[in-house]
């Protein structure tokens, strides 16, 4: 079912909304009455764990300013360190950079439904395998309000991303 007020929804929302109805994704996304900027934010929101909440973490790959995108799970931090060995050296990327090279701002970065980016190519995609341990996580739909649910193989149908050990032990 789609949300009837998606015509006034912010556009970062309207762009997730038609990836995955492009995608024939069986879940629409959902409109918050709150703001779920962090993690915590959207596990509270929606009554679930932390670690089903599958947080964006965006880093800038040194070699060539492309953006490397981390689906990780809510409760775990990202080991750059295991990152950098897939993708070489990599950056802190600001909220300028996550808007421009995403189309999302940070607390809203969907794994799909990504702005157009000029000549820069789209984020680098990963999804950490702890994300597994789940059978429904949550993600960013666009905006920090918007929110949509899957499945972890759904992610990886969704988004065609490997599901690598990237994650602090």
């Amino acid at each position: 079912m789609q949300d009837p007020n998606i015509s006034i929804r912010p556009e970062g929302f309207q762009r997730v909304s038609a990836a995955l109805r492009d995608r024939q994704h069986g879940h629409a996304p959902l409109w918050l009455e709150v703001a779920a900027r962090t993690s915590q934010e959207a596990a509270d929101a929606l009554g679930v764990s932390l670690g089903q909440i599958a947080k964006s973490v965006v880093f800038r790959r040194k070699v060539d300013e492309q953006a490397v995108l981390v689906i990780a799970s809510g409760d775990r931090r990202v080991d750059e360190k295991k990152l950098k060995e897939l993708t070489g050296p990599l950056g802190r990327a600001d909220a300028d950079y996550v808007k421009a090279r995403t189309g999302f701002s940070i607390g809203g970065v969907s794994p799909l439904g990504f702005a157009p980016t000029g000549d820069a190519a789209p984020p680098l995609l990963f999804i950490d395998r702890e994300l597994f341990r789940f059978e429904l996580i949550w993600a960013a739909a666009g905006h920090p309000n918007g929110v949509f649910r899957m499945r972890p193989d759904e992610l990886v149908q969704l988004t065609g991303a490997p599901v690598i050990d990237v994650v602090q032990a």
